[in-house]
């Protein structure tokens, strides 16, 4: 094997496996999903999505289980209650299960979900980044799918975060 072909080899492996810890973990059809339950793909719901999927592989808990409890904080604005429907795309809780709910939150600034497994006590509480809201707070109702796509291909980092209690 020549010298330049090593080099590109290994440069090639560095990055992707590099990169691979940045990379969101949402599966094909992710948007598809987000949509069934919102009826768009916009990129609060999308962001949902992406933390309710990271927290269901934080919690060990499959999409669709009665063990996981989820409580949406946020104002009664549709922009920041898309997270829920996201949310519920993701982990399959429900209204009707008794599995998710929205709490009315003061402002924006509170906007976060907490996902608890009711078997174990364990919880995780994520809200969207700050770079994540400034960059999707107002986005045009004609760019939502745009900016929904644009979301399930951000590292986690520029979409959500960890609440530390």
């Amino acid at each position: 094997m020549s010298m330049h072909r090593r080099l590109l080899l290994s440069v090639t492996l560095g990055l992707t496996l590099g990169c691979a810890s940045t990379k969101p973990t949402a599966e094909p059809g992710a948007l598809e999903r987000v949509a069934l339950v919102h009826g768009g793909a916009g990129p609060w719901a999308v962001a949902g999505y992406r933390m309710g999927d990271f927290a269901l592989q934080q919690l060990g808990l499959p999409r669709g289980s009665f063990k996981l409890e989820v409580i949406h904080h946020s104002p009664a604005k549709v922009q920041y209650t898309c997270v829920a429907d996201g949310a519920a795309a993701a982990t399959g809780a429900s209204l009707g299960k008794l599995n998710l709910s929205l709490v009315t939150a003061p402002t924006p600034e509170d906007v976060a979900t907490t996902y608890r497994n009711r078997d174990t006590g364990q919880s995780l509480t994520l809200r969207p980044s700050a770079s994540f809201v400034q960059r999707f707070r107002d986005v045009p109702r004609e760019m939502l799918g745009e900016a929904g796509r644009a979301v399930l291909t951000l590292p986690d980092a520029d979409v959500f975060e960890t609440v530390t209690p």
